[in-house]
């Protein structure tokens, strides 16, 4: 009997050890998809920041050419 109880506990042993790895995957998994859904939304709002910036920068330099043109018809 001795002989069948040990290849039995290894088994068991070896099927725990690998259901105990099975959710440190899945964890991982799960980890790994709400860092990646995180990195998409640090995206989405460095786009929408950028944009902002740029419209803020197109202002500006229409800003700038309507002082200039002022400026230009002022001093005629």
């Amino acid at each position: 009997m001795r002989h069948i109880a040990l290849p039995v506990l290894t088994g068991t042993a070896l099927l725990a050890g690998a259901l105990l790895a099975g959710c440190g995957l899945a964890g991982t998994a799960a980890s790994t998809a709400v860092g990646a859904a995180s990195e998409a939304q640090q995206a989405q709002q460095a786009r929408q920041t950028e944009q902002h910036v740029l419209q803020q920068v197109q202002q500006a330099q229409q800003q700038a050419a309507q002082q200039r043109d002022a400026a230009e018809q002022a001093a005629q």
